[in-house]
């Protein structure tokens, strides 16, 4: 069980990252930068770099890319020092499609289960994604390319207890 677990994963981690990739224009954590964004516009380039769990050097440079492909801005931050990054008018369409790539490409593997299969499936789903938030940083993370439209925070099994 555990070793098709694993297939599963990579093979849907592969897919997600080619089709998200695909189009952003930008591979790696570029697609989850900007989903992120989408939902917490204004927030810092410090901010980013924990939820996307690298380098503030490497979300420095990552920020300039999206920058330069027009997908977002920085403006001045809260405090002065820091930099509010929001999505541009090209960046919100951006994420639309990054999420609708992402919902096609888990939609082919539940592709033909029944209705009782997918709603035991999202049980399991549910217990195994509580099991691996230890807290909310870590849950953010999990989430970072979330459609957050479909999983409200109210009812996100990854949201630590509380939230």
């Amino acid at each position: 069980m555990l070793n098709l677990l694993g297939a599963l994963v990579l093979a849907l981690s592969d897919d997600l990252h080619a089709a998200t990739a695909a189009q952003a224009g930008h591979a790696a954590v570029a697609p989850a930068a900007l989903v992120l964004l989408s939902t917490n516009a204004g927030q810092s380039i410090e901010w980013l770099s924990q939820m996307l769990n690298r380098s503030h050097s490497a979300t420095v440079r990552l920020v300039d890319r999206l920058e330069q492909a027009q997908l977002l801005t920085r403006h001045t931050g809260t405090d002065g020092r820091s930099v509010a990054l929001h999505l541009t008018d090209t960046g919100t369409p951006t994420v639309h499609a990054l999420l609708a790539a992402r919902q096609q490409v888990l939609a082919q593997a539940v592709q033909g289960f029944s209705a009782a299969q997918q709603a035991q499936l999202t049980r399991l789903l549910e217990a195994a994604l509580a099991n691996l938030a230890g807290n909310e940083r870590h849950a953010d993370q999990i989430c970072r390319l979330c459609d957050e439209s479909v999983c409200p925070l109210a009812t996100c099994p990854v949201a630590p207890s509380g939230a």
